[in-house]
């Protein structure tokens, strides 16, 4: 027996030095092996990213009322312009980063303070797209 550090390595003088270097490569490919696993995990986490990404299209959108920085009361309209690229259907708004569902056009009874405004191009089947434009209102 030989002491390296605080482990102690054992000889098997039985072992050939065939079997010796075949647990070697054994060794070796578990590490080739744990090593491309965790090449081939990076990539998807990766590329993942991509999945997830919204799409630039070609579409503009633009808020045209009230502008960024209006003073507003607590009933006011939101208009916007859309031009479509190639998927986008529609907008999506979002008051103070909540998606407004089946927005009329009009918000009500906005509490006091400011409050973000943003809206953001989609397909039919409602899947985001990069074309989005912000604004911040003061609501008296």
């Amino acid at each position: 027996m030989a002491i390296e550090g605080r482990r102690a390595v054992v000889m098997n003088s039985e072992w050939s030095m065939e079997d010796r270097q075949s647990l070697t490569k054994e060794g070796v490919m578990r590490y080739v092996k744990g090593f491309c696993a965790v090449l081939f995990a990076a990539g998807l986490i990766f590329s993942a990213g991509s999945l997830f990404a919204e799409v630039d299209d070609g579409s503009h959108i633009k808020i045209t009322s009230p502008k960024d920085g209006a003073t507003v009361g607590e009933t006011f309209e939101l208009t916007y312009e859309l031009t479509k690229g190639s998927k986008a259907a529609h907008g999506h708004v979002y008051l103070d980063g909540e998606p407004q569902k089946k927005f009329p056009g009009t918000f009500k009874g906005l509490s006091k303070g400011k409050h973000e405004i943003k809206v953001q191009a989609a397909t039919h089947d409602h899947d985001h797209l990069a074309a989005t434009d912000a604004i911040t209102v003061e609501v008296q």
